[in-house]
């Protein structure tokens, strides 16, 4: 195959999964198998257009536009590492949905809705230009709005949340391009080498907002909890904990490593380290104190997200590489311990931890996949979330102490908050609604398996990945990278899980309930009030901004309110009193008008002589 018809593949992994939502969507509704169908299809064929250019430096370029522009797409060792990711995972939620979400009334409009958020997500990796690369990074806003409103009767409003924190947070991105645009004389991405200074600040800034906000961060995230209640389940596991990790995170990196000189210790370093450190412990925080399955894991998605800005914020190669490993091994465990999520909700109908007990003998497979991927999430041994977040540790460490604690003690939190999940659902006796319950189907338990499978292969596989994968896709070399093992971060981490598990039983020991195992930290003094502010929404950015637009509404309508009764009812009755007055001054009589002349007269002179 020569060059040039390899570079027209990078069109086909964009335009494939966009001809399969269109089937998707006009499939006849009297073909059952018409839309699962098209669903496998798509992403069976975007995975095999994948595994063809791994690891191949692909370009295409073409006019777009006209004034000059280029529509330029670039496959290199790092998008590549994200495409192939992206297909391996989407292809097992894929997998997952047709068997979660058949022959629900979604269904149609949802399969459509992954497809096309496929097409933006490819087109938005390959982009070699920042203008191509915005207009796929927008177009998911579409698809997202559409594969949550489907979810519900309250769907519709979570979706215009989603659509409004990520449109603000994407103006913010589009200015940060422009700026970057003045700066550099292009657009192209692999020509711009920024200084962070003076514009150069700004448009870091800018671009940053956009990158993170996509990653789900602080204090852009309220709407995962919310999708979390409202959304079909599967689009959990897809976009928020999947792809837009992976997009985010990506662009992020893209943002540090080759777009501008970043350095460690800069105070922009420590800007995004303090971002990710309190996107940690807040978010983790707020994982422990849920009651819903979905609604855990939601906050826990947006948690971890803080330990991938802690390390690549750092500067530091070691903590690049970090906070990279941790977006895919993320992206592994998060998109499993969603699906068991769904797996749990389709057998029982429910996602109440109040309601949920006992499901481990009912559903022993679900179990195991949950036990490791929650293993893998709490950072365990031998785990693939273990290695990554060592790594991060270590920059973080290095960094200042402060992101040290920060970050360690979010590990703590996780455990805690996963032995509740875990006790509260899958152990104890098993309650009325679940005594008849039945393990999944094959189709949602086989991807299930093979993400914990991963898990496991990961951590066992991780100096092959840090090796083969990151250091030469990243360019990292090796007297830049050691990842000698720091036995003593590894020792408290090992302590932090000990503590946890003591923790647990302790206050299942006082309850007499796993699920209020953390109950006396949703209770402690100072804590209990900030979490009730919390969960009365008023720490919500979105909710704050809205009140005080509610506010602002609610003043500028009394105020127009008060001018159009001055206008309506004041200024009339003003005129008829005059009037009234005016017509009782005049009643004919010859001596009163020459009292007027007279007053009038005398007036004019007291004023002339004044003057």
């Amino acid at each position: 195959m020569s060059g040039q018809s390899q570079s027209f593949i990078l069109l086909y992994i964009i335009l494939l999964p966009a001809v399969f939502a269109a089937l998707a969507l006009l499939a006849p509704a009297k073909w059952r198998w018409g839309q699962p169908a098209a669903l496998l299809l798509g992403f069976t064929g975007n995975l095999v257009l994948n595994l063809l250019v791994f690891g191949k430096t692909l370009n295409f370029a073409c006019s777009w536009g006209g004034a000059g522009l280029e529509f330029s797409l670039r496959l290199y060792n790092f998008s590549g590492f994200i495409l192939l990711s992206a297909a391996i995972l989407s292809f097992l939620t894929a997998v997952y949905t047709s068997a979660f979400a058949g022959g629900k009334a979604y269904s149609r409009l949802f399969y459509t809705g992954m497809l096309l958020t496929l097409t933006m997500v490819n087109g938005a990796v390959l982009a070699n230009n920042l203008l191509v690369m915005l207009f796929f990074w927008e177009a998911i806003l579409a698809s997202m709005f559409v594969m949550i409103m489907v979810g519900g009767k309250n769907s519709y409003r979570t979706s215009v949340k989603a659509v409004i924190i990520a449109g603000v947070t994407d103006l913010c991105m589009m200015l940060g391009i422009g700026l970057v645009g003045y700066l550099a004389k292009t657009l192209d991405m692999e020509h711009i080498k920024l200084p962070v200074e003076s514009l150069g600040l700004a448009a870091f800034i800018l671009l940053s907002v956009g990158a993170v906000s996509k990653a789900g961060s602080m204090p852009f995230h309220t709407w995962i909890p919310d999708a979390a209640d409202d959304a079909p389940m599967p689009f959990l596991a897809f976009l928020p904990g999947t792809l837009e990790k992976l997009l985010g995170i990506y662009l992020l990196s893209r943002i540090c490593m080759d777009l501008f000189v970043f350095e460690h210790g800069s105070p922009i370093s420590f800007a995004l380290m303090t971002l990710g450190a309190g996107t940690i412990i807040f978010a983790v925080m707020m994982a422990l104190i849920q009651r819903d399955y979905k609604r855990l894991l939601s906050y826990h998605a947006i948690s971890q997200v803080g330990y991938m800005i802690l390390g690549i914020g750092s500067a530091l190669p070691i903590g690049i590489v970090g906070g990279i490993f941790h977006m895919l091994n993320h992206a592994v465990y998060k998109c499993c311990l969603f699906l068991t999520s769904g797996a749990v909700e389709k057998q029982t109908g429910i996602t109440d931890l109040n309601r949920l007990e006992g499901l481990g003998r009912k559903m022993p497979i679900t179990l195991t996949c949950f036990i490791v991927a929650a293993a893998s999430i709490a950072g365990f041994p031998m785990t693939n979330g273990f290695f990554s977040k060592e790594l991060v540790f270590d920059s973080a460490l290095e960094s200042g102490l402060i992101f040290y604690i920060v970050a360690a003690a979010g590990a703590f939190f996780t455990a805690v908050s996963f032995l509740k999940l875990g006790h509260a659902a899958f152990f104890g006796k098993p309650s009325a609604e679940t005594e008849k319950v039945r393990e999944a189907p094959l189709a949602m338990l086989a991807p299930m398996l093979i993400l914990a499978a991963a898990c496991l292969t990961l951590g066992f596989g991780q100096s092959f990945m840090i090796e083969h994968v990151f250091r030469p896709f990243l360019g990292v070399s090796g007297e830049h990278l050691d990842v000698h093992t720091n036995w003593l971060l590894v020792g408290i981490s090992i302590a932090l899980l000990i503590l946890a598990a003591l923790d647990h039983y302790w206050g299942f020991k006082k309850t007499g309930r796993g699920l209020n195992a953390a109950d006396h930290f949703h209770y402690a003094p100072v804590l209990h009030t900030i979490y009730g502010w919390a969960e009365k929404k008023r720490l919500d950015p979105y909710e704050v901004f809205r009140s005080v637009g509610k506010g602002y509404s609610n003043l500028s309508l009394k105020i127009n309110d008060g001018i159009s009764r001055c206008y309506d009812e004041l200024a009339p009755r003003a005129i008829n009193g005059l009037s009234s007055l005016v017509r009782r001054a005049h009643n004919g009589s010859m001596t009163l008008y020459v009292i007027w002349v007279l007053g009038g007269f005398l007036a004019a002179v007291i004023i002339f002589l004044m003057l």
